[in-house]
């Protein structure tokens, strides 16, 4: 009964510095994932807009959701019947949020993108990533 009671107590101690810590981890983590998360939906708009010769948009709705769409018509805006996606980014980061700077990222069939440089900053309370899309259809972050 006293090496139970010596092992149970070990073990909440082990506990109580281990659950703390990955409290605290967890932040940088939804920050780490919402930024690749990001950076993937603009690669595949990409690639997308490449392999169907077409014009891609991504719009950003508000500070957590993003559209991409096919611009069938060439217009810059989403009409009905254009194919759309509409990604929310805290379905699976519920405290990450984004602000970009610029227009939104136009991407041509050739994978350029004819809006000119397009900075997202994707940002919670562990800190605050960018995710950079330039004029070459380059998508990095930095």
């Amino acid at each position: 009964m006293a090496e139970l009671m010596v092992t149970l107590g070990l073990i909440s101690i082990l506990a109580a510095i281990a659950v703390p810590n990955y409290l605290a981890f967890q932040p940088g983590q939804r920050l780490n994932g919402g930024a690749r998360e990001v950076l993937g939906k603009l690669r595949w708009a990409r690639a997308q807009a490449v392999e169907e010769n077409a014009t891609y948009i991504v719009s950003f709705l508000n500070n957590h959701t993003l559209r991409i769409f096919n611009d069938t018509d060439l217009d810059g805006t989403w009409d009905i019947g254009e194919w759309k996606d509409d990604i929310d980014l805290q379905l699976n980061y519920s405290d990450v949020t984004f602000t970009p700077t610029g227009n939104d990222p136009k991407f041509t069939g050739r994978g350029t993108v004819s809006t000119g440089t397009t900075t997202i900053t994707i940002t919670n309370s562990s800190g605050s990533k960018q995710v950079e899309v330039t004029p070459t259809g380059n998508v990095k972050i930095n």
